[in-house]
């Protein structure tokens, strides 16, 4: 199996050097603006100053610990209300439209007054990505439960499963692919806002790094922080898939 997954791996990562070296050469022959766009050369020469000049690690951890508490809330409250909302017809019916709504919603634009209500402090961020993440949470998590079978259900029903028994060993472990979708999307969100909201604010870890390179004119410390939120946000979608998989009914 460990075999058959190197050859995309492989493929991908040669075709993202080839794009980088396709950058190169424009840029190095001006078809290309490299007051707009770094060297792809520069940028990965940028990652060692950023570690030693920038505390690019000290900055990660600070994100990381503000991306930490608000996926929590968002998972823990996200599938809790998605639970409560699917057992309660009515009340679901009036307020998933809402949630819709929310979840399309620019919630980064209301950061001033997150800014008045926790000030200019990783509350805000923590806030901020909490309720950016918390709609695809909760709607994804009301698909799932919605989505099971009844057969299950009248199975579980005929070995005289009482209700408890039935969420845990049925209802839930079939919801689990539709409410981890949700939870991919929630993080995403989440993940954004907040480093939107660091940059905005100028407050946080890798955020106001980006801000404080990009006031500099650092193209290529900015290019190389934005390269390093996405390679971590790739490690921990990974993680999540493991953990779907690990969480999953066997077959």
């Amino acid at each position: 199996m460990r075999i058959l997954a190197f050859p995309p791996i492989i493929f991908g990562l040669a075709t993202v050097g080839l794009v980088l070296c396709g950058v190169e050469l424009l840029l190095y022959t001006g078809l290309l603006n490299q007051f707009v766009i770094p060297f792809p050369s520069a940028v990965i020469g940028s990652f060692g100053r950023l570690f030693s000049e920038e505390q690019l690690a000290h900055r990660l951890f600070v994100t990381g610990s503000e991306a930490v508490a608000a996926s929590l809330l968002v998972i823990i409250v996200g599938v809790g209300f998605g639970i409560f909302l699917h057992e309660r017809r009515i009340l679901k019916l009036a307020v998933e439209p809402w949630i819709a709504a929310a979840a399309a919603a620019p919630i980064v634009l209301a950061y001033p007054l997150f800014l008045v209500i926790f000030g200019r402090s990783s509350a805000t961020i923590i806030a901020m990505g909490f309720v950016a993440g918390l709609a695809p949470v909760v709607l994804k998590t009301i698909e799932g439960f919605q989505g099971v079978k009844k057969t299950f259900l009248n199975v579980g029903r005929t070995y005289n499963l009482n209700p408890s028994q039935l969420f845990w060993k049925i209802q839930f472990p079939a919801s689990i692919p539709t409410i981890f979708t949700g939870i991919r999307l929630g993080l995403i969100f989440t993940l954004i806002n907040l480093i939107g909201v660091e940059f905005l604010i100028n407050f946080g870890g890798l955020g106001q790094l980006i801000n404080d390179l990009a006031e500099r004119y650092d193209l290529p410390g900015v290019f190389a922080t934005i390269i390093f939120v996405i390679l971590v946000s790739v490690v921990i979608f990974s993680a999540l898939e493991w953990l779907e998989r690990w969480m999953r009914p066997a077959r």
